[in-house]
């Protein structure tokens, strides 16, 4: 047998076996089509690919440590529930299996007596950040995707450094992949004054104990004193992209009982990827009510056998009676939402995507685009924003209802990424993100189903193509 032949057979008897793998090991089972799809195309890359990425969702060790960081979450929750100053919200009847939902994976329930700003201004969000960061009197938690070595990432460096010199303690977290262009130099600068740096989910090709390279740490949120938390999209990193665009998003400042949510949140974090356990008292403190408004966290990830935030959206889409608004810079669903979305635009819901016009990801603009005929014959509304990347990450119900966060959607978010959003059941905070939305439907240009239609048979072809790798993106 030659050598040639031989390396045929080979190569060909390792792609049988990574397209047994992917079909026997995929979470979820539909990740398989995007796999088969990298593994048919480019056989030999995808080889290595699926052998080094396929491993565990979870370790030995951090299933342990997840396990252990529930049993502290199921205390934290018990001492929420028990404090005088946390109001346990009455819910209208049609929302109430939703907070239901969220109690049962995540054990946050619902809270009373939140304040809630929305902050739709990418400066704004750092200016504000910085001056609380200032007027911190006991610590500083903060966990990013990116965190960047710009003006941006600076500025909150210096704001970070000034309260570390004040004997403020400061945690941070960033992601491993996310944050790997910048990550030696900011961890260098941040140790170097006194505040502790982890890496979340770091990348190894030879350690075990890592986790799969695209299971990442997706979460954006801040925590003060536990008093005061931000949560939303955006990133430590400055606004301007390349090409001239200028990336939106969307946060909230929020004060009250859910902020402790958010620390529990972070030390289920921390606890995973250092073994510290933040069990100070002082992390959690107990204080009078700030507002009237209701919310809840909501937190999926690699560890939670079930989906939170897929349920989640079903739940709510299912729920909607009359206007379901959703604003995301990747919309790559499943047949499952896709489905949900049609039947509620089918029983006459007003149901609108605000997506941008031109994306960072070239392959997600294009999968992205191959579900538009399909949305648009369902009487679905579609409008591309195009002042700007449009980065931010909220979803309406009615008049009553707000989900915001990190989280896309897209299988990557929704399945397996980490990510953190804020349930909120409150008709001033709708209503103020209603005029956000209207602001971004003004940016927007909506699409005319006849127009789209009309499009090249080459860009059908390029959007069908690129849709059989949506399951990866």
């Amino acid at each position: 047998m030659s050598d040639t032949l031989l390396l045929f057979l080979t190569l060909d008897w390792l792609a049988r076996f990574a397209i047994f793998a992917v079909i026997i090991f995929s979470r979820p089972a539909v990740g398989a089509q995007g796999w088969l799809a990298l593994v048919l195309v480019f056989p030999i890359p995808a080889i290595l690919v699926v052998l080094w990425a396929f491993r565990p969702l979870a370790t030995a060790r951090r299933r342990a440590r997840f396990a252990e960081a529930r049993r502290q979450l199921k205390i934290a929750r018990r001492q929420i529930l028990m404090s005088q100053h946390c109001s346990p919200p009455q819910l209208p009847a049609h929302l109430v299996r939703a907070a239901q939902l969220i109690e049962r994976v995540n054990l946050f329930p619902a809270v009373g007596g939140n304040n809630i700003e929305a902050l739709a201004d990418y400066q704004e969000v750092i200016d504000r950040l910085v001056a609380d960061i200032g007027t911190a009197r006991h610590h500083v938690h903060l966990t990013t995707y990116i965190f960047s070595d710009d003006a941006v990432g600076n500025q909150i460096i210096a704001a970070l450094v000034a309260a570390a010199s004040r004997g403020i303690e400061c945690r941070v977290l960033i992601d491993a992949l996310g944050s790997y262009w910048w990550s030696r130099r900011i961890i260098r600068k941040l140790r170097s004054c006194g505040i502790t740096v982890r890496r979340a989910l770091p990348v190894s090709l030879t350690n075990m104990e890592a986790l799969r390279p695209d299971l990442r740490n997706h979460r954006k949120l801040a925590v003060i004193d536990g008093r005061l938390g931000y949560i939303g999209s955006q990133n430590v990193i400055s606004a301007e992209l390349p090409g001239g665009q200028r990336s939106k998003e969307f946060v909230v400042r929020v004060n009250g009982p859910v902020v402790l949510q958010m620390q529990a949140l972070f030390a289920n974090d921390w606890f995973l990827e250092s073994g510290d356990l933040l069990s100070d008292g002082a992390l959690f403190p107990h204080e009078r009510s700030a507002g009237a408004a209701r919310a809840q966290l909501v937190a999926g990830g690699p560890e939670y056998r079930r989906s939170v935030i897929r349920l989640l959206l079903d739940a709510l889409v299912h729920t909607v009676e009359h206007r379901l608004v959703i604003t995301t810079p990747y919309f790559v669903p499943d047949e499952a939402l896709l489905l949900a979305l049609e039947g509620a635009a089918a029983r006459g819901v007003e149901v609108c995507l605000i997506l941008p016009k031109k994306g960072d990801h070239r392959l997600v603009d294009l999968a992205q685009r191959s579900f538009f005929d399909r949305m648009l014959e369902a009487g679905i509304d579609i409008h591309l924003y195009h002042r700007g990347f449009l980065h931010a990450k909220h979803v309406s119900v009615d008049d009553d209802l707000v989900l915001v966060g990190s989280m896309n959607i897209d299988l990557r978010s929704l399945e397996l990424n980490g990510e953190a959003g804020l349930l909120i059941y409150d008709q001033d905070t709708t209503a103020r993100l209603r005029e956000e939305e209207a602001r971004n439907i003004a940016g927007s240009e909506r699409l005319v189903r006849a127009e789209w239609n009309a499009r090249p048979a080459l860009a059908r072809a390029a959007e069908n193509a690129a849709r059989l790798f949506s399951p990866l993106l």
